[in-house]
């Protein structure tokens, strides 16, 4: 039988449930671990003397990220052994999400922006999303990490740099985005590789992920014309088998294909604007038994 805890204590934590696994699911990548960590800090929230927290925020954004930063050092391990290229669990919402989950789902979520974090170690990561991305103050930030206020800074600095290069590439405006996945479905099903050629830049790449459990591309595929023909061969083999669907995914449009009603994949999408500059595949069922129940 569950515990039963005090109302208003639950009342203090579920304010601030939204914005924990933000930060969770941005520093592991997976929405299971990230609910694990939040009832982690859930239960410790009720073990808690609260008469000696100044600020329950806080000291659950503390408990979140130190759990989250062991969890990430343990999985970047696990990461290594991994077949072929490792995406993180996509965040699939409606057409049209409510705005609560449009807001905590729009900002810093991109499949493309999620894996430029993979480049950072897990207190890198920590620091760069607490001050960057949820906008927290530097000695918060120094008592998480237990460093002081002037590493947290140089810590911020460096991440800062090595993702400022690619951030702007992945703030793609949606209409544009969804006009490009609109045409890229009819080229394909129509078989127009011209114009589905024409709708990549010319170095855009295809990041698939199938676990090792189904076939995928296991490195980094390059140019629109490998690309343009991976698809365009997936849609002649599945023909009326295939059924795709725009919806939200990690805050941008993206597509979810279902094969013979199935979750087969998400494809999330890069774009300048103009044109498509890299694709990020899912397939990995492990990934996908969300989407079973939508």
């Amino acid at each position: 039988m569950a515990a039963a805890y005090p109302a208003k204590r639950v009342a203090a934590f579920e304010e601030h449930r939204r914005r924990l696994f933000g930060i969770a699911y941005r520093m592991i990548g997976t929405t299971a671990d990230a609910e694990d960590i939040v009832q982690e800090a859930y239960l410790r929230w009720h073990q808690a003397n609260t008469e000696e927290i100044r600020s329950a925020e806080a000291w659950l954004v503390s408990v979140v990220t130190r759990l989250s930063i062991d969890k990430l050092r343990k999985a970047s391990v696990e990461r290594e052994k991994y077949i072929g290229e490792w995406l993180p669990e996509p965040l699939v919402a409606g057409t049209a999400p409510d705005p609560a989950e449009k807001l905590e789902t729009a900002s810093n979520l991109s499949m493309a922006y999620m894996v430029l974090l993979e480049r950072l170690t897990p207190v890198e990561r920590a620091a760069f999303l607490l001050h960057d991305v949820f906008d927290c103050a530097y000695p918060l930030i120094a008592n998480i990490l237990r460093k002081s206020e002037t590493a947290c800074r140089q810590v911020v600095h460096r991440a800062r740099q090595r993702v400022r290069n690619e951030k702007s590439r992945f703030k793609a405006n949606d209409a544009a985005l969804r006009t490009l996945i609109n045409q890229f479905m009819a080229a394909a099903d129509a078989g127009d590789d011209v114009t589905l050629l024409s709708l990549f830049a010319k170095d855009a790449t295809l990041t698939s992920d199938g676990g090792g459990v189904v076939p995928a591309a296991r490195r980094v595929v390059h140019g629109r014309s490998r690309i343009a023909r991976l698809y365009l061969l997936l849609a002649k083999r599945l023909g009326a088998r295939l059924r795709k669907e725009i919806l939200i995914i990690n805050g941008e449009p993206g597509l979810v294909m279902y094969l013979d009603g199935a979750p087969l994949a998400t494809v999330s999408f890069a774009s300048d604007g103009a044109s498509i500059t890299a694709l990020y595949t899912v397939l990995n069922p492990n990934k996908l038994h969300r989407l079973s129940s939508k």
